[in-house]
């Protein structure tokens, strides 16, 4: 049965398909033309004009979801152009939706990180460390701007303490009993986000934030997490990153049963694109090989930024 490819294909287990896949980007205001992102070859810094491009070319490739990331000008200890309604964020939110319409899904990152000068994803206490409960106010400020700037689904990935329960209040309360909530439900606090942090500016002043990430050992400790967003309200939840947490994965999905999403983070794309920019890999094979096994372990959704040419590869 492994004799030709059509055999193959006859008797596959995991199928990965365009439509599994969901898109990140990056908007950030102050720039007139999209900016490379060393780290992260292929990706962009864009302008809103280059991001409702971009959206649109991979939306025809097959992809149906998007998560989109705002990077401001202005960064205070509060974050506050996080809810700003006519922040970077909310504009590019706001683009994208009148572009793709109900055909394809908007999300929200919804964090600090990207709008606090500290780098930090929640507000700070005196002694410097973040303040849970005086954040999960902000992140109600946030979940209520992104609504009303026109997301499907909000995807708090701050890892705060009781956050789904207080967005989808929020949300409830302001009459957005329709959107959604994509939780970073186990996050864990991981070496792979560097690129990350030039794409959207974010690395902490001072510290890190294994106070509020989870620790890489603990594998029982995220089927709890998980569990709290569940009953919380989630609507879907997400282990972050993907490559190194399989095992997780594979247990979250055994256990909950739930819509599921993993995130082939920045890192993970790094190691993939420098091999293959070296002539170590074929970037190809080996991405759809790190993406299979993603599906394989259990994940519905994989947020990752090959989409636009996995899609391609798919095709």
């Amino acid at each position: 049965m492994r004799r030709t490819p059509a055999l193959r294909s006859l008797v596959r287990e995991s199928a990965l398909t365009p439509a599994d896949l969901v898109a990140p980007l990056f908007v950030k205001e102050g720039i007139d033309e999209p900016q490379p992102i060393q780290s992260m070859p292929g990706q962009f810094q864009h302008t809103v004009e280059s991001l409702v491009k971009e959206a649109r070319d991979i939306a025809g490739r097959g992809v149906t979801a998007f998560v989109l990331f705002g990077v401001p000008v202005r960064k205070d200890p509060e974050g506050s152009e996080a809810w700003n309604a006519s922040g970077i964020a909310q504009a590019g939110l706001r683009a994208l939706k009148d572009e793709l319409g109900d055909d394809r899904v908007v999300v929200a990152d919804l964090c600090l990180d990207e709008y606090t000068d500290h780098g930090h994803c929640g507000v700070l206490s005196d002694q410097g460390e973040v303040d849970n409960d005086r954040t999960l106010e902000l992140y109600r400020r946030i979940a209520i701007a992104q609504a009303d700037a026109g997301a499907d689904l909000v995807a708090p990935s701050g890892m705060m303490d009781g956050q789904v329960a207080a967005i989808r209040d929020a949300l409830d309360d302001s009459g957005f009993e329709r959107v959604g909530i994509l939780a970073y439900a186990a996050k864990f606090a991981s070496a792979f986000y560097g690129p990350f942090r030039e794409a959207a500016e974010c690395a902490p002043r001072f510290g890190d934030r294994a106070g509020y990430q989870m620790d890489p050992a603990n594998g029982d400790e995220a089927m709890s997490e998980i569990a709290a967003d569940i009953d919380e309200g989630a609507d879907i939840v997400m282990v972050k990153p993907a490559l190194p947490y399989l095992d997780v994965i594979r247990r979250a999905k055994e256990r909950f049963g739930v819509p599921l999403a993993a995130f082939n983070v920045s890192g993970e794309y790094a190691m993939l694109k420098a091999a293959a920019l070296n002539g170590w890999l074929d970037e190809r094979t080996a991405t759809l090989e790190a993406l299979t096994s993603i599906r394989r372990a259990g994940a519905d959704l994989i947020l990752t930024y090959h989409a636009k040419e996995a899609a391609d590869w798919l095709a």
